[in-house]
């Protein structure tokens, strides 16, 4: 059936010479070519290890490092020792003439490769322990002291260090499908993590004298081998994360006999390390869904804080399937707990803290651990491991399987700012999230940032918003990104740039990209694709190594999507979102053409033109008048368009035909160089409203220019483009019409 619509629009012919409202072009971002081209050129070639569809391929493998490792803590001397039996297993197709492990406490050595490639300045004003500690201490020794390497028989084993990677030298060739098990004895000196950095060490309670502990990259690592690169062997640098491979950890952790522990992987002895009574409280906290059970109580814990215990005790800890282990150790443990039922089976939420940490802690630490799973499995999978735990840790923030540490703590008086606990509680979901990615969905940190931190970024701020709608969030929502994407092109990098190159880090591995999937799944792609291709990928994807281009290769493959053009334009481009109003006409019906209109000829379908008698659109003399001010001739005293209407339409279809009074035809611009849909908001004389949502295929033929005709029975009052501000516009104000004029400060 034919429809009135079809013979109302008339493009070909509708010419005016209106007012035009335009906005002046920007810089483009670094990137020049095709925006919608398909992205051979910029992904690796798919084969046997990793498929076209983002999926792992018939030939994929991955390495296995298993780990016995028996560490002790010197808490008077603030030293940890070490021995390890490493069991390593190639299970890739090549022969591996050596094995490369990683020594990331080497970093901290003085004068390493990574202090001296940094810039320095001089800063006028120094605190005097600052300026004590740069210009007047000797530097502490610091990184590993390897004192014997060797082989399953006993004996020596060659090997060469450099900076903060040790190549074990193999006498001959792993072969495919081999193992080799190896040993290693070490010690180094734990750092003041809050004086000399550091993602891990200890902190120190002057009142009491006692430290904190945070332990991790403390044992000799087995770098991560595989089809992309082969052995990853970047130095520690700082910036740029961890590469590890998967494997079984049995670690006994020996700490002075007063010091409380959690660590990575499930405790084996526990009636040997808590009394009687903290092990039914912790039996307790395994049927309480509700709220978390205290184990160690605060009152316990003062009354240890005070004493400093020279006998010795040993907590064993076993772990399978894990990438890492961290470990946190301290006589001013409070340590509370509660179960969170996930997939038919039972996680254990936890907290260790110390009392300067309450009451923030108690109240909210193991709560938020709890909400962070289950939004992270339904997001993803189920949590795989039996716990996960968040350590206070002040001035920290940092992930490892099933143990994180956070900072955030009351003030001296217990009191909590609004803005410590929301940032309290945003790194626990962060860091908490990270077991998700990287620890089990395990990509390259210290060559993708944004693959673990972006990625874990999006899901913190879905996190947070489910925790409370009006949660603060920092990360993810689009307008928070435009102070960045608007900035200098000099200080900018595209997102798909290794760690160590970016000068904006926070901005560019953490935000951009949180920001980037948070378009795409509200603007671009809809929450129910998008969560379907995310999930996909996570669940392709645990417990083994991803690269960037698996990733967007499986959000297409699991879609239908293509998202090349925005890939390119997000990820691999400083392009930046900036989308404008250039044009508004308007039009009214009628049954007199103007002058020129006269022998025109309306193409019809594919072949042939369309004789008349025709329906004529005529133009306002001013775009920019109101539409009401303009006489519109109602369809019914048009008889060329009545008589049609008469003689095609049954009285009953004629009841249902629209009755456009009103024809506007709106160009669109786009300064920016990134490509993005288009949001319109229109608003009518009554006050109603109508949006509409055009693809970003709208540019695909024309880059610059857009039009969109709107026929409505009322006339309207203004145009606006992204009215709430989803798409990371850098410059809304041609985003109206008519255009809106900013006051000054001054008015």
């Amino acid at each position: 059936m034919k429809k009135l619509s079809l013979l109302l629009l008339f493009p070909a012919i509708l010419v005016a010479q209106e007012k035009t409202v335009t906005t002046p072009q920007k810089q483009q971002g670094k990137y020049d070519t095709n925006k919608f081209s398909q992205m051979y050129d910029l992904l690796a070639t798919p084969n046997m290890f990793r498929t076209a569809s983002g999926a792992p391929g018939p030939a994929y493998y991955q390495q296995q490092a298993d780990y016995k490792i028996d560490v002790e803590l010197d808490d008077k001397n603030s030293k940890l020792s070490g021995f390890e039996t490493v069991t390593y297993s190639n299970n890739s197709p090549d022969s591996l003439e050596y094995l490369w492990v990683q020594l990331d406490q080497n970093q901290q050595k003085a004068n390493t490769q990574t202090s001296l490639a940094e810039s320095e300045k001089i800063s006028q004003v120094l605190a005097l322990d600052g300026f004590s500690s740069k210009y007047l201490k000797k530097n502490l020794e610091r990184g590993f002291n390897i004192q014997e390497l060797k082989d399953a028989k006993g004996s020596p084993m060659s090997y060469t260090i450099n900076e903060t990677m040790m190549r074990i030298n193999l006498a001959t060739p792993l072969k495919p499908g081999e193992k080799i098990t190896f040993s290693v004895k070490w010690w180094y000196n734990i750092n003041n993590y809050r004086k000399e950095g550091g993602r891990s060490g200890y902190e120190l309670f002057e009142k009491d004298g006692n430290k904190l502990y945070v332990i991790a990259q403390f044992y000799p690592r087995m770098a991560v081998y595989n089809d992309v690169e082969g052995w990853q062997n970047m130095q520690f640098w700082g910036s740029g994360e961890f590469a590890l491979p998967f494997g079984n950890f049995d670690v006994n952790i020996t700490v002075p006999a007063d010091h409380v522990i959690d660590a990575t992987g499930e405790l084996m002895n526990r009636s040997e390390v808590f009394t009687a009574e903290q092990v039914k409280r912790y039996e307790q906290a395994q049927k309480s869904f509700d709220k978390p059970v205290v184990i160690v109580t605060q009152a316990e814990a003062e009354a240890t804080e005070k004493g400093f215990s020279e006998k010795k005790k040993t907590w064993k800890f076993s772990a399978k399937n894990v990438r890492d282990f961290g470990i946190a150790s301290s006589r001013k443990f409070i340590y509370d707990a509660m179960a969170v039922k996930l997939g038919g089976k039972v996680v254990m939420a936890e907290s260790v803290y110390p009392k300067e940490a309450n009451p923030l802690w108690g109240e909210t630490s193991t709560i938020t651990v709890a909400h962070t799973l289950k939004s992270y499995s339904s997001h993803t999978f189920d949590y795989p491991y039996p716990k996960a735990v968040s350590v206070s840790a002040e001035d920290q923030g940092m992930e490892y399987p099933m143990i994180c540490w956070n900072f955030g703590r009351p003030d001296e008086n217990g009191v909590t700012s609004k803005e410590v606990k929301n940032g309290m509680i945003g790194v626990v979901i962060h860091e908490v999230g990270h077991t998700f990615f990287p620890m089990i969905v395990n990509s390259d940190e210290r060559q993708w940032t944004w693959m673990d931190e972006g990625l874990n970024s999006f899901l913190e701020y879905l996190a947070e918003q489910e925790l409370d709608s009006k949660f603060p969030s920092r990360r993810g929502p689009a307008k928070n990104i435009v102070p960045y994407m608007s900035g200098d092109q000099k200080m900018l990098e595209p997102i798909m740039s290794n760690s160590e190159t970016i000068a904006q880090f926070g901005n560019n591995a953490y935000a951009k990209p949180a920001t980037g999937l948070n378009i795409l799944r509200e603007v671009v792609m809809g929450r129910e694709l998008f969560d379907y291709a995310f999930r996909t990928y996570a669940n392709r994807w645990k417990f083994k190594h991803p690269t960037p281009e698996d990733f967007f290769r499986t959000m297409e493959d699991a879609s239908a999507v293509d998202l090349d053009w925005f890939w390119r334009g997000w990820f691999y481009s400083t392009d930046f979102v900036d989308i404008g109003i250039k044009d508004v006409k308007q039009y009214y019906v009628s049954d007199t053409p103007t002058a020129d209109l006269k022998d025109v000829k309306v193409k019809k379908g594919r072949f042939g033109f369309e004789k008349g008698p025709f329906v004529y659109l005529v133009s306002g003399d001013n775009a920019e008048v109101n539409a009401s001010k303009k006489k519109a001739l109602n369809v019914e005293d048009v008889k060329p368009l009545a008589d049609y209407v008469d003689q095609t339409f049954t009285a009953e279809e004629k009841a249902s035909l629209k009755s456009p009074k009103y024809f506007y035809e709106v160009e669109f611009n786009k300064p920016g160089g990134m490509i993005m849909p288009i949001l319109v908001e229109i608003t009518y004389e009554d006050g109603t409203k109508d949006n509409y949502q055009y693809p970003a295929q709208i540019w695909r033929k024309n880059n610059e220019t857009a039009k969109k005709v709107y026929a409505t029975s009322k006339a309207i009052k203004s145009i606006q483009i992204d009215p709430k501000l989803m798409t990371a516009d850098i410059d809304v104000t041609n985003n109206a019409w008519p255009k809106v004029e900013e006051k000054s400060k001054f008015d």
